[in-house]
């Protein structure tokens, strides 16, 4: 894709400055096809009005305006701009973090000391792992709408770090495709590549690059926490809620059962003695729900204890060394030859 020159617009720019006598299109949208949906290329009696593209035989329609989805009313182009314009650097700030607890002041600290105004500043909490995000769709608009109304202007895109704007590799490729499709610079303000990257030649090659490490930090503490699972499960920390009908619990409900009481008359005298529950008496569905289980594993006494036998089994084998894998194998390819 080749970088339009400040003050010179597009073919298309051209094309959607003038209305269309066929499908009537208006100035600023692109043609659209019988369905509704852009067209793939405008229409002739429309690009004809353009006194360079009149003898052409067709003018296909840019991918960025989105060929084949439901047409959308757009914008009128902004006049051209004179080439001895004066330019400037417009920055929008983005900043995010996953969980609750943890802050966003230090981005948002260093956006503004980089010089970005605070109502240029996009901020939210939310993981990558959710597609939609809202206040970074809003930096993109926002980034999209000051760039056709001011292309003689560079538009920049401004995270604290890479990981800021997502750990997938899709995902951040698709996003290196946009700021390509309207001509904005992504900059980061910390990490091992500070600096500012256009999505063009050598900015696009370390887009990619960063996506992959952005991929491979993720799947690294993916990694790591699994580990950290399983390690757990198996000194018998599973990890999860307390259980809110304890055995002393159960015990006590089975024994005063026996003497005739009924669940409804036992349930105050229970007290859930941790979570966020705690002091509070358990509900009468959780108390059928623990007499329910407690039922099922006296009728298979013989498969539960089968099930707790194969998960230590699994839990306390170590894993085959290297010595015993060779000679097993070394022993097959023998009585194979």
């Amino acid at each position: 894709m080749e970088a339009i020159e400040p003050g010179v617009l597009s073919d298309a720019d051209e094309v959607e400055r003038h209305p269309c006598p066929r499908c009537l299109a208006e100035p600023g949208s692109p043609c659209r096809s019988r369905s509704g949906a852009v067209a793939g290329t405008y229409h002739t009696g429309r690009f004809t009005r353009v006194g360079r593209l009149a003898k052409n035989l067709r003018v296909p329609t840019p991918a960025d305006r989105g060929l084949g989805q439901p047409r959308r009313p757009g914008i009128s182009p902004p006049a051209p701009i004179a080439a001895d314009a004066p330019s400037a650097d417009i920055r929008i700030g983005y900043a995010r973090c996953s969980h609750l607890t943890q802050e966003l002041q230090s981005q948002f600290d260093a956006l503004v000391g980089h010089g970005i105004p605070r109502d240029k500043i996009f901020a939210e909490r939310i993981s990558t792992r959710i597609r939609v995000r809202p206040k970074f769709e809003a930096a993109l608009e926002a980034a999209r709408q000051i760039k056709a109304h001011a292309p003689h202007c560079q538009v920049i895109l401004t995270v604290c770090e890479m990981k800021r704007l997502g750990r997938d590799s899709a995902e951040l490729t698709a996003l290196a495709d946009h700021l390509t499709a309207h001509g904005i610079v992504l900059e980061m303000l910390a990490g091992q590549l500070a600096g500012i990257y256009d999505p063009w030649g050598t900015g696009r090659l370390l887009f990619a690059f960063f996506a992959a490490m952005a991929e491979t930090d993720r799947e690294t503490i993916r990694e790591s926490t699994l580990e950290g699972l399983n390690a757990a499960s198996r000194k018998g920390n599973h990890g999860g809620r307390p259980p809110v009908i304890t055995d002393d619990m159960l015990h006590a409900v089975l024994r005063r059962r026996a003497k005739g009481e009924s669940v409804e008359d036992i349930r105050p005298d229970l007290i859930i003695p941790t979570g966020k529950r705690k002091g509070r008496n358990p509900s009468l569905a959780s108390i059928y729900r623990a007499l329910a289980e407690h039922a099922k594993r006296e009728a298979h006494p013989d498969a539960v204890a089968q099930a707790h036998a194969d998960f230590a089994t699994l839990a306390n084998d170590p894993l085959p060394d290297a010595a015993g894998y060779d000679e097993s194998s070394s022993s097959a390819k023998a009585v194979t030859r």
